[in-house]
C-alpha cells in the first residue's frame, strides 16, 4: 500500500524525534509531510539526505496523509485533531483523548489489541511518558504474577516539559557558577542543583495531574484493577526519565525468574549487577530505545514485593518512538 505521513508540530522537541525514529527504523513512507505553525512554515527539516520544506497548518491538505502524527500540545490537537481524523488516522501525543473511551490508549508491546477499535474517531492516544515506560516492564510481570499495588516516585528531566525548560535548565546552571541571580521562568522553584516536587496542577486532593495520569493512564494500558500511587518530581536532567517502583503481586514471585522474563522482554534491557556502576542512569538511556531496568531487588517488608529502577529516554518511548511503534503495529497487524 502507499503510505504517506503528515506531522504535525515538526520543528518540535517530539516532532523532530519522530522524524530521526522514522529515519532510524526504515519506516516504510512514501512521502512525508512537515507541518507547523505558520511561524514555522518555511523552515527546511532534513530527513533521508533531504530538505523538506514545513508547510503551514492552516494550509495543509491532510487528505494526502495515511497516518498524521499530533506532536502539538492540546490546545492545537483540540481544534484540529477530529477535523484532520475525518481524512487522516491522527496518533495523538497530547493528553486531551487519553481517557476517552472511544479512543485508544497504546503501548505496542503493552495492549495492541486496543488498536482494533480506533476507528471509533480515527484517533489513536500516546501515552504520558511517565506512565509508557512503566508499563512495558509492568506488563510481563503482571501477567507473570497479577500485579496488586504500585508505589512509584519519578524523577523526570526537564525535556518533558519542552524545549524552554530545556534552555532554562542550561542558563540556570551557568548562572549558578558563576554566582548570579537566578530567576524561574518556567519552573515553581530553580530548577538548577535542585529537585521540584511538582509537575503539571495541583487537584485538590493534594496530587498533580501528572501523578493522575500516572494512575488512570497505567488502569486503562494494563489493568482497571491495579492500585497505584505516584510522587512525580522534576530534576535537573535534561533527558530520559527515571522511576523507582515497589511492586506487591498477588502471587509469590521468583527474582531470578522476574529478571530472566524483563530480560527476554520486547522493548526492555536489563542491567542489574551488584557493583558500582551496574545500573542504568539517565545519562546512558539517552538517545536509545529500549526501556532499562535495573536494582531489582526483594521488599522484604511485605509479602510478595519487588523494588525496581526504570529509566527510559521519554522523548523516545515516552513520546516519539511509541507513536511510530503504533503506526508500525497498524501496518504490520494489517489495520490499515
Amino acid at each position: 500500500m502507499s503510505l504517506s505521513i503528515a506531522i504535525v508540530g515538526a520543528t518540535g522537541n517530539v516532532g523532530r524525534k519522530i522524524i530521526e525514529v522514522l529515519d532510524k527504523r526504515n519506516f516504510p513512507l512514501d512521502s512525508l509531510y512537515l507541518v507547523a505553525s505558520k511561524n514555522s512554515a518555511g523552515k527546511e527539516i532534513e530527513f533521508k539526505n533531504k530538505k523538506l520544506i514545513v508547510e503551514d497548518l492552516e494550509k495543509f491538505d491532510f487528505s494526502k496523509a495515511t497516518i498524521s502524527f499530533f506532536c502539538c500540545g492540546s490546545t492545537i490537537t483540540k481544534e484540529w485533531a477530529e477535523k484532520v481524523a475525518k481524512q487522516s488516522i491522527v496518533i495523538d501525543n497530547s493528553s486531551l483523548y487519553r481517557m476517552n473511551p472511544d479512543v485508544p490508549l497504546v503501548v505496542p508491546e503493552v495492549n495492541w489489541q486496543d488498536l482494533k477499535h480506533f476507528k471509533k474517531k480515527n484517533i489513536i492516544a500516546n501515552p504520558n511518558c511517565s506512565t509508557a515506560q512503566l508499563v512495558v516492564p509492568l506488563k510481563p510481570l503482571h501477567d507473570l504474577y497479577t500485579i496488586k499495588r504500585i508505589v512509584v516516585s519519578t524523577y523526570q528531566s526537564v525535556s518533558g516539559a519542552g524545549k524552554e525548560p530545556m534552555d532554562e535548565l542550561i542558563s540556570q546552571t551557568k548562572q549558578f557558577l558563576n554566582n548570579e541571580t537566578i530567576q524561574s521562568k518556567k519552573f515553581t522553584k530553580q530548577i538548577a542543583f535542585n529537585a521540584i516536587p511538582h509537575i503539571d496542577v495541583f487537584a485538590d486532593d493534594g496530587y498533580t495531574k501528572e501523578e493522575l495520569k500516572m494512575v488512570n493512564e497505567t488502569k486503562k494500558i494494563l489493568d482497571k484493577n491495579i492500585k497505584l500511587t505516584a510522587t512525580c518530581v522534576r530534576i535537573p536532567v535534561l533527558v530520559s526519565h527515571s522511576e523507582s517502583v515497589n511492586l506487591q503481586f498477588e502471587k509469590s514471585f521468583n527474582l531470578e525468574e522476574a529478571r530472566s522474563v524483563l530480560s527476554k522482554a520486547e522493548g526492555c534491557k536489563v542491567i542489574d549487577e551488584r557493583k558500582d556502576g551496574g545500573y542504568i542512569t539517565p545519562f546512558e538511556a539517552e538517545g536509545k530505545f529500549e526501556t532499562y531496568i535495573s536494582r531489582m531487588r526483594v521488599d522484604h517488608t511485605e509479602n510478595n514485593c519487588l523494588n525496581l529502577w526504570i529509566v527510559s529516554d521519554n522523548l523516545l518511548k515516552g513520546a516519539a518512538l511509541n507513536a511510530v511503534q503504533i503506526a508500525e503495529t497498524l501496518i504490520n497487524k494489517k489495520l490499515i
